[in-house]
């Protein structure tokens, strides 16, 4: 895929994002952001706080990795790891926008374990970091998305190529996106 490519699809998804959140769920009621259909689910409020979290932390690795990298000189065409290829495929939606596979988030990203992710404004904080994400986008195609490498959340030792970690981190967002839509559609999600 190209460059262009990669950086297309993550500000697509992105922006659909911080659209979705800013017609659909900005407006729902406590009730609605915090009802949950059985205890084994999240809410859109927790589901919202997880993706913050994650956010938290990739998005100001990209800064720091792009503000420091060497590798000034963007290449046309990028080319996944074999490791790279395997987290963002994994995070991927289906052809019918199903989730494929289910994960256990870590306890440090789980709003389960950890209620101090959820502030309250969730979905304003989700509105920040995405158009935060948008502007480290367009500050990514000036550098080489193969050379430029970020450590992972759960392993400081494993690194993705910066293209892997963009993709993976957008395909995580579109993911629980698709999370909070189908709780959405649920027939008893709360009318108010």
């Amino acid at each position: 895929m190209t460059t262009e490519q990669l950086l297309s699809i993550n500000k697509n998804i992105t922006e659909e994002s911080i659209e979705w959140v800013q017609k659909k769920v900005i407006s729902l009621s406590e009730n609605q952001l915090n009802w949950r259909p059985n205890p084994g689910y999240w809410s859109i409020n927790e589901i919202l706080a997880h993706m913050n979290s994650y956010a938290s932390y990739y998005y100001e690795a990209f800064d720091q990795k792009i503000e420091k990298t060497k590798f000034r000189n963007s290449k046309e065409e990028f080319t996944s790891s074999p490791l790279g290829r395997s987290a963002w495929k994994s995070m991927k939606l289906g052809n019918a926008n199903n989730i494929k596979r289910k994960f256990k988030a870590p306890k440090t990203h789980n709003p389960t374990f950890d209620a101090s992710l959820v502030h309250g404004d969730e979905a304003e904080r989700f509105i920040k970091w995405q158009t935060k994400l948008l502007q480290t986008l367009d500050r990514a195609g000036e550098v080489n998305l193969k050379k430029v490498k970020v450590p992972i959340s759960i392993s400081k030792m494993v690194r993705l190529r910066l293209g892997d970690a963009l993709l993976f981190v957008s395909y995580h967002v579109e993911r629980h996106m698709q999370q909070i839509k189908n709780l959405q559609k649920h027939p008893n999600f709360p009318k108010k």
